[in-house]
């Protein structure tokens, strides 16, 4: 299985973080479990076999979907010979592309035909390469962002703030707003509260610590990242990721960052 970021145009980058193509060509086609991670940002996902895949319900995917944030993690089923291609949004995207308050998409996915008449599905399906599908993405992405006005300063200087592991009072006080009005504005164009996303936020840097390694104990990342314990720190690892720390270090073939499939051998 490959994993391929592709960096956004500069016209976009307000709105995407990136482009992402995951394919898997390998003799092995078994069936495999695959867990989805509380990342903090919507997407959008293409799948050149709709089939492949089933939900966190079992139900069947659309080909073109949009996904709000998650909550806690959800498994996906899925395997054989496929190609995906995806757009990891910036966390306001949502209302800045589609016009929708992002809470509607909160641990959802919806048809892109049901949030704008497009036959943006029918072009991707005629690419005949990455390039050219992620071309066509930006096109139609660059086409959406003309037709709403809704960037909003204050909520990306709170959302990198929260990212960079900024307590929540101190962004409160340096944008003079209370937590009821932050919370709105987050519910509206992020699709939850400001205190869960800083939880995942720092869940994603714990993701990072335990990849890098070089860390003496799992309770010295608690400590690094302002859990009250050790406890606490892995009742968050498990809400967002569905396994403790340990599991994940040790078990966690994570060719796709924050969807990992699970070697489940001893």
């Amino acid at each position: 299985m490959s994993y391929q970021v592709i960096p956004p145009p500069a016209s976009l980058k307000k709105f995407v973080r990136s482009f992402w193509v995951l394919e898997n060509s390998a003799a092995d086609v078994s069936q495999k479990s695959f867990t989805v991670m509380s990342s903090g940002s919507p997407g959008l996902i293409f799948q050149e076999n709709p089939s492949l895949f089933t939900g966190f319900e079992g139900e069947q995917l659309p080909q073109l979907f949009v996904f709000g944030q998650a909550r806690k993690y959800g498994q996906l089923q899925g395997g054989g010979n496929f190609r995906t291609v995806g757009v990891i949004f910036e966390p306001t995207a949502l209302k800045q592309v589609f016009g929708l308050n992002a809470n509607e998409l909160t641990d959802q996915n919806a048809c892109i035909s049901y949030l704008t008449k497009t036959s943006l599905c029918e072009q991707l399906l005629h690419c005949t390469s990455v390039e050219q599908q992620v071309s066509c993405l930006s096109k139609f992405l660059l086409a959406q962002t003309h037709r709403y006005n809704h960037y909003n300063p204050k909520l990306v200087y709170a959302t990198t703030a929260l990212q960079q592991g900024k307590r929540l009072a101190d962004v409160l006080r340096e944008l003079n707003l209370s937590e009821r009005s932050l919370e709105r504005l987050f519910l509206a164009h992020i699709g939850i509260t400001p205190i869960l996303y800083a939880r995942i936020c720092r869940f994603q840097a714990s993701l990072s610590l335990l990849r890098q390694g070089g860390f003496r104990s799992l309770t010295d990342i608690a400590y690094s990242l302002g859990y009250f314990d050790q406890s606490h720190f892995i009742r968050d690892f498990k809400l967002f990721s569905g396994v403790s720390p340990r599991i994940y270090q040790r078990k966690a073939i994570e060719r796709m960052p924050g969807f990992p499939e699970w070697e489940l051998k001893k």
